[in-house]
């Protein structure tokens, strides 16, 4: 028989089978993973005198000229070897002979593949963590030259009170931060080492788990051997927090874009951010923005896929499990591609203050602050709120607004009024005015992003 587990079965897998349960397509990203797990166990097996040193050293030599062999893409991984795994020993062997056979003592491809998306999955949290932090500091950089930039505030995308145009995109800078700081948290799970478990009991052989555990950076070793091979929590963790981390990037792009259209022009993205039609020249897409928000929900998918996946299987490995590297692999990619695109988005894009400044001028969205002036001389806020409730509708059957009232049109309405009212309802007061923990006064917004610029160094 062809396969290395064969000697069990009189016939040739059917080639369809074949076709149908090889993993080597995708899982072929784990190569270099896999050839470090075999490093480390190899290394262990000769330590504790299981396989003789000298077998040791061909092991070594051979795994080392077959990652050179890969990372040069000179080895044509094939689909009658299954996966990653088989394809990597069956290569060994042949450059090496029947001693690589002996790489697979005391272990199983249960708790290899673990080990290698534990590795893989490690080091590419660790990366991700790096990409959030450029955004954060786009999102800082930009902040800085915008805290006198005032733009009108939403609720339920109405015009609701002025805000820094750096308060706003600051907002998003501790979204990121809390992405980042799951994250991290989430590789405290994904350095559990799984390897020594074997198939889903252990072994017989007297390995030593601590020292490949030391030998792959791993700091907790799983406790429990079946759990160890079927666990995928560590990936459903991944996978959620990818989700999260793309609902905050596309809720971001959803603003670019309101913001970067016709109606709008608050901000205008660079061209080497947008594509045009191909039928109407007069067009600039927000395509990037636009595709953030669209892959959101691949990865939403990958993640109720694992789930669904999950729910039912029996302890301990399942091939079922297979099915758990293609969602992950897509979310890391995904999660890659869209955090390299949006911090020089962020960068390169021009804010145009003007027009944020103007569209104060034609709203109510110092409304409250009238409010908020007749309680400080003394009026209860709900009748200073039915007040001002109907100084705004006489505003609007007058086509007028708050500024271009006359001294006798408020004091009409109440006798607190004064002439102060003017500088009061301006939107650098209005917003200059919010200076409690975490408002959109200058200063406290100066606070913040000193405090973010210190978690960022």
């Amino acid at each position: 028989m062809s396969k290395l587990w064969g000697g069990r079965f009189t016939k040739e897998t059917n080639k369809l089978v074949e076709e149908f349960t090889a993993s080597i397509f995708f899982d072929k990203k784990l190569a270099a993973e896999d050839i470090e797990g075999s490093l480390a166990h190899a290394k262990m097996l000769g330590e504790c005198g299981i396989i003789p040193m000298e077998d040791v050293e061909q092991i070594v030599g051979g795994l080392l000229k077959i990652r050179e062999m890969a990372e040069n893409n000179e080895i044509e991984f094939l689909i009658e070897d299954e996966d990653i795994h088989m394809n990597i020993e069956k290569k060994l062997i042949e450059l090496i002979g029947p001693v690589g056979g002996k790489l697979h003592t005391g272990r199983s491809r249960n708790d290899q593949v673990a080990t290698d998306m534990h590795l893989y999955l490690r080091t590419k949290t660790n990366e991700l963590i790096g990409l959030v932090e450029n955004v954060q500091e786009a999102i800082v950089d930009k902040s800085k030259l915008h805290i006198d930039t005032l733009i009108p505030g939403y609720t339920h995308l109405q015009r609701a009170q002025p805000v820094s145009f750096a308060h706003h995109l600051m907002a998003y800078f501790w979204m990121f931060e809390r992405d980042k700081e799951r994250l991290k948290d989430s590789v405290k799970r994904i350095n559990w080492m799984p390897l020594g478990a074997g198939a889903l009991a252990g072994t017989t052989f007297p390995i030593n788990r601590e020292l490949t555990a030391g030998l792959l950076g791993f700091e907790t070793i799983y406790p429990n051997s079946m759990d160890a091979v079927s666990d995928r929590d560590f990936i459903l963790e991944f996978l959620s927090i990818g989700s999260i981390i793309m609902t905050h990037i596309s809720r971001l792009s959803e603003e670019l874009i309101i913001w970067s259209s016709q109606e709008f022009r608050f901000v205008e993205l660079d061209d080497s951010f947008c594509t045009g039609s191909s039928i109407m020249p007069q067009k600039k897409n927000p395509d990037v923005p636009e595709l953030l928000r669209g892959k959101t929900g691949r990865v939403y998918g990958n993640l109720v896929g694992l789930l669904t996946v999950l729910k039912g299987l029996p302890l301990a490995y399942n091939k079922d499990l297979q099915e758990d590297k293609e969602g992950m692999f897509d979310t890391v990619e995904t999660l890659e591609g869209s955090l390299k695109l949006l911090a020089p988005m962020i960068e390169t894009m021009k804010v145009n203050g003007n027009v944020m400044r103007q569209a104060l001028n034609e709203d109510f969205s110092n409304a409250t602050d009238i409010a908020d002036y007749l309680a400080g001389k003394g009026m209860p806020f709900r009748e200073a709120h039915e007040v001002i409730g109907k100084i705004v509708l006489y505003c609007i059957q007058n086509n007028k607004y708050l500024l271009d009232l006359t001294m006798d049109e408020y004091r009409s309405y109440s006798e607190h009024f004064h002439g102060d009212i003017y500088k009061i309802l301006t939107p650098e007061h209005v917003a200059g005015a919010r200076k409690s923990y975490g408002g959109t006064a200058p200063g406290q917004i100066q606070n913040q992003i000193q405090l973010a610029q210190s978690l960022l160094d």
